[in-house]
């Protein structure tokens, strides 16, 4: 995520990184050198100029800013849905936590162990939607050596972690270490983290269309390259910097909602999924009474990861 500090106008006119030109620049170019070369062509070929009115792109215009809107909308739905079900998961840990800690009348050590066992599980989601199962190993510390190895050959490794804390709580529970009335509380909140994950793989294996995303992208690009045709008679020699002008308003929203559409990449618009798990695995592991505790993440190049 692109963090910043401050929003102010017109300080944000300036940022590139993160911001939509960083993607769109070469298309830019483009459309602009397309412009300019038409306006040469224009005006070397007086007796046989090709040029249309402004109006069919006038109406065109609107069409695409209304259809680039919807698209922008439905993304950042998505974007925002993912932000609260992190939101929900950071609340959710903490809650398993102090419903360990403080209805599992066992020992510290098996207290340790569930409760690392959330914290693993939160590792696990990140590394699960950013398609990371090559770092496994992160999980070490917390489950050790051998369940990790065998987490390796699981498709879905969170859904295997949470599993597992659920047999550790049914075996507490025959033990008589958790009430029978504190059973359908824990196991409630086991149910709310497997509806997060739910939520975060529903987002992840349902992107916006694609045709919708590639006709998306073919308006604009024609709109783009043939908007001078609508201008040269009008404007004349300022037909590149208009055309540019405007191809940067219609390639910019295109390149936002394609930015925001998967929001658990690692891209600067990306939510900081890494950020907000050692935030949880330091809330977590201070409720234990440990005080080596991981350091919060801090942005790199102005960007949260």
């Amino acid at each position: 995520m692109l963090v910043r500090p401050t929003r102010a106008f017109p300080g944000t006119m300036f940022m590139l990184r993160g911001s939509a030109l960083s993607h769109i620049w070469l298309p830019l170019v483009a459309v602009s050198a397309n412009a300019t070369a038409l306006w040469v062509t224009h005006e070397w070929m007086a007796a046989h100029k090709l040029t249309l009115t402004a109006t069919p792109f006038s109406i065109l215009g609107v069409a695409l800013s209304i259809f680039l809107g919807f698209r922008n909308n439905a993304c950042y739905d998505r974007w925002w849905e993912a932000r609260k079900l992190w939101g929900l998961l950071i609340n959710r840990s903490r809650i398993v936590a102090r419903q360990v800690l403080t209805l599992a009348d066992t020992s510290p050590e098996t207290h340790r162990e569930l409760v690392y066992r959330q914290i693993a599980f939160v590792h696990a989601l990140r590394l699960h939607l950013r398609e990371q199962l090559d770092r496994l190993d992160e999980l070490v510390p917390f489950l050790g050596v051998e369940e990790v190895a065998r987490l390796r050959t699981e498709g879905n490794v969170p859904n295997a972690v949470l599993h597992t804390t659920g047999e550790r709580v049914r075996d507490l529970w025959k033990a008589g270490q958790i009430d029978t009335f504190h059973l359908p509380v824990v196991e409630a909140s086991l149910t709310v983290l497997a509806d997060i994950q739910g939520g975060c793989e529903r987002i992840k294996n349902t992107p916006v269309p694609l045709a919708y995303t590639i006709l998306t992208h073919r308006i604009v690009g024609l709109y783009c390259v043939t908007l001078p045709l609508g201008l040269l008679d009008t404007v004349g020699v300022l037909t590149p910097v208009v055309v540019a002008i405007v191809s940067f308003a219609f390639l910019g929203l295109d390149s936002v909602g394609t930015q925001i559409e998967d929001p658990f990449e690692e891209d600067p618009n990306d939510l900081p999924l890494h950020a907000i798990s050692r935030m949880i695995e330091a809330d977590l592991r201070q409720r234990l009474g440990e005080t080596d505790l991981p350091p919060r993440l801090k942005p790199v190049d102005g960007v949260l990861l």
